[in-house]
Parts: C-alpha cells; structure tokens; sequence
C-alpha cells in the first residue's frame, strides 16, 4: 500500500549537520534506503519539511522508515494511508452511508 510520509526536522541537529557537510550524505542514504516513489522537500510551521510517497507491504515497515529520521535528526514522522480513485470506489462508502446513516 502507498502511505505519504512526512517529516519535519528540528533546526537541531539539521544546523549542525549542514554546517559539517554532512546533511546531504545523511538524506542521500535514507533515500536509497526507503526508496520513495516520490519525494520533495519543503517548509513547514517554520521547519524544514519533506515529504515522501512510498510503497509499504504492511504497518510492520513503518519503524524501518521512520527511525532512520528519529535517529539522524530527531525528527518528526506522520504517516497517512493513501488511495487511488479506484480503491476509494472499492470502499463501499455507499454500503457504509447505508449502514451508519
């Protein structure tokens, strides 16, 4: 299943990893890591932010994505489940409508 990942790193020890020159080579490995099908890097809440998509089996690999950002930057992990139109069509909102109306 796809899940977007977001993370939001603290300005330390992001600061302090720039200023080493050793930020990129940091981010660089967890992208080879985890491998996102997409991946962009932003501002958020006044925080340096990125955003990722990526292929999960099962809730079982979420740990192996996000402690690489826990451990390297102290950094925050959100993650939410994703769908394409045709799994929303697959959910049966009409029949759960019914159901819970």
């Amino acid at each position: 299943m796809k899940m977007l990942l977001t993370v939001d790193f603290p300005h330390e020890p992001f600061n302090t990893l720039v200023r080493n020159g050793q930020a990129g080579a940091v981010i660089g490995r967890i992208l080879d890591s985890i491998q996102p099908e997409a991946a962009y890097f932003t501002e958020q809440d006044g925080h340096r932010c990125a955003i990722f998509v990526v292929e999960v089996a099962n809730g079982a690999a979420v740990p192996a994505l996000a402690e690489q950002f826990f451990l390297n930057f102290n950094a925050g992990c959100q993650f939410r489940i994703l769908m394409t139109p045709a799994e929303l069509q697959q959910a049966g909102l009409d029949e759960l409508g019914k159901r819970w109306s």
